[in-house]
């Protein structure tokens, strides 16, 4: 379902999924931001210690239900996370803004 994703997208699931967090930082630009749960994050190693956070709270495996592009610098994931967090499982949109070739912003929601 992600085969129109633009290749960053591609890596930036990949190291996620393979918690490697230092490639899922490297997908950004250097002043790249993530904004979840109403909080954002600035920067590579902020965004480093988001995803380190994350991994310690919970186990969950995810979906891609939708696959979206919205112009040539943007591009919208739906994603279902099922795991042992409270509730089991949840549906999230993740909004990519991209700038050469690199994610500049990533909101999840």
């Amino acid at each position: 379902m992600t085969d129109t994703a633009p290749p960053v997208v591609h890596r930036y699931l990949s190291a996620a999924d393979a918690g490697n967090f230092a490639a899922l930082a490297d997908c950004f630009t250097a002043d790249g931001s993530v904004t979840d749960e109403g909080k954002t994050y600035h920067g590579r190693s902020e965004i480093i210690a988001w995803r380190e956070a994350l991994a310690g709270l919970w186990t969950y495996t995810s979906t891609i239900t939708a696959n979206e592009p919205i112009g040539p610098d943007e591009h919208r994931l739906g994603v279902r996370l099922e795991g042992n967090f409270p509730g089991g499982t949840t549906e999230l949109t993740y909004r990519f803004a991209l700038r050469e070739g690199l994610i500049a912003k990533l909101d999840i929601d």
